[in-house]
């Protein structure tokens, strides 16, 4: 099941790669945005600003990826069903893992021309949110390993890393 979330969210992050080199201003050569502060066409392309905070943004769907990708070499390795309170934590981990794929869909969904920066900002915080308790529930679940506890807090160094990158692109240029 966690395989086919990273299938999803892999998707989500390919998607947004290709979108971002095929989406050019067709006048960047001829204007420049300082020049004509409103332009007809500016909710096809990104504008520097935006492009500027894609990149936080992707950090965070591929730290997703990479949290599924962890989790689900984790409950293959370690998982167990021998007990209730196992079962429980396997059912935990899964009822949390299931809100990763959406979460990505929406925030790379808000990152389509024209941005929004308070929906960029509001669906980044939603998934790191959902990865932070995601890797929490794993941190404390039987699967997490003490040499699991090396890539749990990487990722979530990373998560709050382009978390705090994110918040910053979208106070300022709105």
């Amino acid at each position: 099941m966690l395989a086919s979330y990273t299938g999803v969210v892999k998707d989500a992050i390919e998607e947004m790669e290709q979108a971002q080199t095929e989406s050019q201003d067709p006048f960047s050569d001829v204007l420049d945005d300082e020049e004509l502060n409103s332009r007809g066409n500016q909710d096809t392309y990104w504008s520097e600003s935006d492009r500027q905070l894609l990149a936080p943004c992707q950090g965070l769907m591929k730290a997703s990826a990479a949290c599924l990708r962890k989790l689900s070499a984790a409950v293959r390795s370690n998982g167990k069903v021998d007990s209730p309170e196992s079962i429980a934590q396997l059912d935990d981990l899964a009822d949390i893992a299931k809100d990763i794929s959406p979460s990505v869909d929406d925030l790379a969904l808000s990152l389509y021309p024209p941005v929004d920066y308070s929906t960029v900002e509001l669906n980044a915080c939603k998934l790191a949110t959902v990865l932070k308790k995601v890797l929490e529930i794993t941190r404390a679940s039987h699967v997490c390993l003490e040499a699991d506890q090396s890539w749990v807090e990487f990722l979530g160094g990373a998560v709050e890393h382009n978390l705090q990158k994110a918040k910053a692109l979208t106070q300022g240029p709105s």
